[in-house]
């Protein structure tokens, strides 16, 4: 007699091959939808669930019934011959029970392709056919592709259609009773008739996958849900007491139930960021009231200059819509792990604040040197919880279990890079996770101009997708193109936005809203501008003339190579202690050593010098909340130039006199009585000639400029359709702007490659929905190139030689300098977290086609065992210093000599 009792779902080998411990598919399956209903009642956000409730049958309680169902159901599958013959032993059980897998079919040579979720796929979608009827046919599908996807790729159809080729592997006759008796054990969850004529969009399909994948990663966790021991036979264990106790040692944290602001802003404001302030400003006060005033989710965008608040406005907007649609948590993302960083403090202490939480909630920092970062570290560390404060009866916690690549976007909170978003638009494993992750929050999204073409595509796919979830986001801007704005709330929206250049500034737009135009921060602040030939002696009167009497001042650059010349210039002509040089190419911790040494001397309150120039490249922009009394600046787009004019007499102080008054003098421009004004080559290949051209024609007009008033005014030219410049300039201009359109719709095409399709008709299932895709991501370098338009320059860990043979950390670096570093044996977490810190990108012309490839055969001669046993450092190329702090690097076409130092970073130079 057919016992479908002993199917197998579990096992655990020892190390001769042995089995050790196995678990009954029906007990899976029984602890697998015993979870789903505590991710339902407990754990999914409210915002979740309704999106979920406005397709599925039967409200709330239908959208617990069918995920429970499918949770019971999801490994229907490994109740075939193909799966069953793995492991011979648990085969030769079932045989007794007369469900047999005959021996032979474990050296099928198909066996490998008729996985069990694909079986089940076929299982579910013919069950539902046949109690539903023919009406059902897509239903059937769209429910057997939820089943078919819950290894987190989604089904192809011919692969589908190949499986169903080989029904000795499959099964059939007893294997058809198992398959019954696990639906019909099911079927108590779920009116599957209600379902006959119905049809699901994608959005919840996918919705629906994720939760039965985390469902089955809980329940396979034998510390949560034990096994068998190997001679047990299968028993009826007592379900609720089991699902209660792996639920208790789960021990998730809460879900954020957020609160109104109310009206109150001032009072808000106050409590979350800063007790001593006055109140909201205007910025935040609208933001608050806009997103309250919203009819249904969506997307609210922010421009506004640097420095009048907009992270707090986004943040309190964020808790009125999330109590306002049953948001859970907030993801917040910026460009660079920088600023990242920076970000995560600031969120954790508005999260210290932050009513609502009912008990833990969980908060994690999402980039690929999370790790590094001490602040997350701390919590991590502290095991499998950590409080952020003492005696805090509801703390922030870094949750075990919601940690790694594929869970950790899962937490409350994310504090993360923009590629956390971007890859819910890439074609990729476990992308239905990804959705989940944001799905359940409002995300807001920071310095959203920051974002290049190829960028822009997966971002507008990843609105597009949202704005079907019904997720509120939040985007702030310093200002954005007319152009760009209506893109971005057209791929939220799903419809035609018209492009309208004079909204006015600052603004926010919102949803279904008509333009709040607030008024402009208070006093305007006019910036002299000069324009100055671009050399070195020119440069060294101008700073020599206004920094007479003292003053610090900020020389960019658009490329590391101009920083390193003009600082040793200017080292040269002012001595070493008053030049400070920052850049791109230094490790990632004398990076962080230079950028607090910059706010510890030019942030807020700082320790400011008598007289200093600090030299830096674009690094300078973003992230540092510094100030300086006189600014010279490469020739770059026009809204870079503002942004970097943000830097200039930022905050209130007493100035020396001959830099009371803000001046930008702008450089790197091969002649300013040229037809028309050219950049200097560096620059034009790092921005493009277009944009720099009518950058020129709009700073060649005028001597001053006032922020922020002229901000949106400037913007909107420099980006719109209407020539800049005399007339002497359009043929030039022209053709670049031809030559940028040209390579931008090459970049828009490359980034088609693994786009994800838009949500299409409710006629899909998930069978095909990745086509094509990229297989996992990651946010290591490789996962990151496929969001932002190709690799970035290649990254090294560097070390130093000891002149014996062996290897040791840098001797300069502020913490475990000139550590020695064991070379075959592991090494140490602490230790590998130094290594790891020691990080350095590499310059372009070591790194572009045509050397990239040797330069990484060269590097891979640092072959070190050590290494490879960190789960930190394996992988990861590795530069060894001599003890001077120099290295070759030759292989083939690549032969560079390499030098270091902590003051000026990496120069190379080839051989």
């Amino acid at each position: 007699m057919v016992d479908p009792r002993v199917v197998w779902a579990k096992s655990v080998l020892c190390e001769h091959g042995r089995v050790t411990h196995w678990l009954p598919l029906r007990q899976h399956l029984d602890d697998s939808g015993a979870v789903a209903a505590r991710l339902v009642d407990e754990w999914l956000s409210k915002q979740v669930i309704s999106r979920l409730a406005r397709e599925v049958p039967g409200g709330h309680e239908g959208v617990r019934a069918l995920v429970v169902w499918l949770a019971r159901i999801h490994d229907v599958g490994k109740a075939s011959p193909a799966f069953a013959v793995q492991v011979p032993v648990l085969a030769d059980r079932m045989r007794h029970a007369d469900i047999v897998a005959a021996p032979g079919l474990l050296t099928h040579p198909q066996r490998s392709r008729v996985r069990h979720e694909l079986v089940g796929h076929l299982v579910v979608r013919d069950h539902v056919l046949a109690v539903c009827g023919p009406e059902s046919r897509v239903i059937a599908e769209q429910l057997g592709s939820v089943v078919g996807s819950h290894h987190g790729v989604p089904p192809e159809l011919t692969v589908l259609r190949s499986v169903a080729e080989y029904p000795e592997l499959v099964g059939d006759g007893a294997w058809e009773q198992a398959w019954q008796f696990f639906l019909d054990r099911a079927a108590g969850d779920i009116n599957l008739a209600a379902y006959s004529e119905k049809r699901l969009s994608r959005p919840v399909l996918s919705l629906l996958t994720a939760v039965v994948i985390i469902a089955d990663w809980i329940a396979s966790n034998s510390d949560l849900f034990p096994l068998l021991e190997a001679h047990e036979d299968p028993v009826e264990m007592d379900l609720t007491a089991r699902a209660e106790l792996g639920w208790k040692l789960l021990n998730l944290p809460h879900r954020w139930s957020a609160l109104p602001v109310g009206s109150d802003v001032d009072g808000s404001f106050r409590a979350r960021f800063r007790p001593e302030a006055a109140g909201a400003r205007p910025v935040q006060q609208a933001a608050v009231e806009i997103a309250a005033g919203l009819e249904r989710p969506g997307l609210v965008i922010i421009e506004a200059p640097m420095g009048v608040g907009k992270t707090e406005a986004a943040l309190l907007a964020a808790e009125e819509l999330a109590a306002k649609y049953g948001a859970d948590g907030v993801f917040v993302a910026l460009p660079t792990q920088a600023t990242t960083d920076a970000m995560f403090s600031r969120v954790r202490r508005w999260l210290d604040a932050l009513p609502g939480r009912d008990g833990a909630v969980s908060v994690t920092l999402a980039h690929g040197k999370a790790s590094l970062n001490d602040e997350f570290d701390g919590l991590v560390r502290q095991g499998w919880f950590a409080a952020t404060s003492r005696g805090d009866e509801t703390p922030i916690v870094a949750h075990q279990w919601l940690r790694g690549r594929k869970k950790g976007v899962l937490a409350s909170f994310v504090v993360g890079t923009i590629d956390q978003i971007l890859f819910a638009g890439l074609k990729s494993r476990h992308l239905m996770l990804r959705h989940l992750a944001l799905a359940g929050k409002v995300v807001v999204i920071d310095e959203v101009h920051a974002y290049d073409v190829y960028m822009s595509q997966y971002l507008q796919r990843v609105l597009h997708w949202l704005g079907a979830y019904g997720v509120p986001i939040v985007l702030l801007s310093a200002t954005l193109p007319a152009q760009r704005r209506a893109e971005l709330m057209a791929a939220y929206e799903h419809r035609a936005v018209p492009v309208e250049p004079e909204l006015g500034y600052p603004v926010i737009v919102a949803s279904g809203t008509r333009p709040r135009v607030l008024p402009l921060p208070k006093p305007d602040t006019r910036v002299q501008l000069d324009r100055l030939d671009d050399d070195l002696d020119t440069l060294v009167r101008f700073l020599r003339q206004h920094l007479a009497d003292g003053g610090c001042a900020v020389v960019v650059r658009n490329t590391v190579g101009r920083v390193q010349e003009t600082a040793a210039r200017l080292e040269a002509e002012f001595g070493r202690d008053q030049v400070t040089v920052n850049h791109s190419r230094f490790l990632a911790c004398d990076r962080a050593r230079i950028d607090r040494d910059l706010l510890r001397r030019f942030g807020p309150g700082g320790e400011r010098p008598v007289r200093h120039i600090v030299v830096a490249s674009q690094v300078v922009e973003q992230s540092l909340d510094v100030d300086f009394d006189l600014m010279v600046t490469d020739l770059a787009p026009v809204d870079l130039v503002l942004q970097r004019v943000g830097r200039l007499h930022r905050h209130d102080r007493s100035r020396p006199t001959r830099v009371t008054s803000p001046r930008c003098a702008v450089v790197g421009v091969e002649d300013w009585t040229g037809t028309p004004v050219r950049a200097v080559a560096g620059s034009r290949r790092v921005y493009g000639e277009h944009l720099l051209l009518r950058s020129a024609a709009l700073l060649s007009e005028q001597d001053t400029m006032t922020v922020p008033a002229d901000i949106a005014p400037l913007v909107q030219r420099a980006y719109g359709p209407d020539p800049l410049g005399p007339d002497a300039w359009q043929p030039a201009m022209e053709q670049a702007a031809a030559e940028a359109q040209t390579r931008a719709q090459r970049r828009v095409e490359a980034a088609r490659a693994f786009l994800l399709d838009e949500v299409g008709s409710t006629r899909h299932s998930l069978v095909g929905w990745v086509r094509a895709g990229v297989g996992d991501t990651d946010d290591d370098p490789r996962g990151v190139a496929q969001v932002r338009d190709g690799a970035e320059s290649l990254e090294v860990l560097v070390v130093q030689s000891d002149g014996a043979g062996g290897l040791s950390t840098p001797d300069w670096i502020e913490r475990g300098a000139g550590q020695p570093l064991p070379v075959d044996l592991p090494i140490e977490a602490a230790q590998a977290k130094v290594v790891a810190a020691c990080a350095l990108r590499l310059p372009i012309g070591m790194s572009h086609p045509g050397v990239d490839l040797d330069v990484i055969t060269a590097l891979e001669a640092n072959h070190f065992p050590g290494f490879e046993a960190s789960p930190l450092l394996r992988g990861q190329l590795v530069l060894v210093l001599d003890p001077d702090g120099s290295a070759i690097v030759k292989h083939g076409k690549a032969d560079f000599r390499v030098v270091y130092s902590p003051s000026e970073g990496l120069i190379h130079e080839r051989r």
